[in-house]
């Protein structure tokens, strides 16, 4: 990774994002807004549009997403637009980047790899109805019949190694864990992982969407569609269904089951694999606070999380850990 990479995404200028936006064969007329992402620096750009206007305001502009350096290689990013673009060739309703000269969809600026993508209008859902979790639950499974017919080599693999073990691996070579601390996090870590690792053996891994929450979903008037496949990995498809009604009350099983029913109605499930719930919260805890101290030299981060680091964040941390472990052991 090249430190000045690093150092222009930090400071991306107005010429650079507006540079990268006519490479990829646009003309803007000069406006921007950046948009809300921590991970990635995202932003919408007005551009010139010949002809008449467009009957829909969105086509005016378009999203420019530049990936944080040494997050992903261009074989993994490649790998998350052919997933994309897989979904579209099955009528799924997602947004697939552009396609530049020889269609290809990622270009580079400043060692910065930037994909462009179309500007879709909807809304995050404050919460679904029973239906509309089914409704969900049937994209949910049409989406993962796509997964699995196409494989990703390259993508992260979702597992209690590379999700909690190398992340415990990283957290105590950096110094990151309260000195206080460290014995006791780590002792309940590795427990979960030999805990749960029986778990996963035999369990079906493919293509799924990662991160697959509310936020992720968006209603538009064609009903609902997925965004943001950055954290696209291999795993087991149920990862995707716990984030979308990830509680434990007798009222989310509910949801819960509602949101499978519609699932099974488009592609079979393993119903024994929901015991790798439990674990795959562990394993998204874990994750999650590595990635933040990953990314602690961004000034976003810090001023994001202001109570991160300390040790009563991971004392919290280490609670939540302790809960989990109690219900898988």
């Amino acid at each position: 990774m090249s430190l000045d990479a690093t150092k222009y995404f930090y400071e991306l200028t107005p010429d650079r994002i507006l540079d990268a936006i006519e490479e990829a064969g646009f003309t803007p007329t000069g406006r921007f807004l950046p948009l809300n992402s921590m991970e990635n620096r995202v932003y919408e750009v007005e551009i010139e549009i010949d002809g008449p206007t467009p009957r829909n305001p969105s086509e005016r502009f378009k999203i420019i997403k530049f990936y944080r350096p040494g997050r992903w290689s261009k074989e993994q990013i490649k790998e998350e637009h052919k997933f994309l673009w897989d979904l579209v060739e099955n009528e799924i309703p997602v947004v697939p980047p552009v396609k530049f000269k020889n269609d290809v969809t990622i270009s580079e600026i400043v060692g910065i790899y930037f994909s462009v993508f179309p500007k879709v209008g909807g809304r995050i859902p404050d919460e679904l109805t029973p239906e509309q979790l089914q409704q969900v639950g049937r994209l949910l499974g049409r989406m993962h019949l796509t997964g699995r017919a196409g494989k990703a080599t390259h993508r992260l693999k979702l597992s209690p190694q590379s999700y909690g073990r190398d992340n415990l691996d990283f957290l105590l070579k950096n110094e990151i864990l309260p000195n206080s601390l460290k014995v006791s996090y780590s002792q309940i870590v590795n427990k979960l992982c030999d805990t749960m690792e029986p778990l996963f053996e035999g369990v079906r891994t493919q293509r799924i969407h990662g991160d697959c929450h509310y936020g992720n979903l968006i209603w538009g008037s064609a009903g609902p569609f997925w965004v943001d496949f950055d954290d696209m990995v291999v795993g087991p498809p149920v990862q995707d269904l716990w984030l979308l009604v990830p509680g434990r009350e007798s009222e989310d099983r509910t949801l819960f089951e509602n949101l499978l029913q519609g699932y099974e109605q488009m592609c079979e499930f393993d119903r024994s694999t929901l015991r790798l719930i439990e674990p795959l919260r562990a394993l998204r805890l874990i994750h999650y606070s590595t990635w933040i101290a990953k990314r602690w030299q961004d000034p976003a981060f810090q001023r994001a999380f202001i109570n991160f680091g300390t040790e009563r964040y991971w004392q919290e941390q280490q609670g939540h850990l302790q809960e989990i472990l109690g219900l898988i052991s």
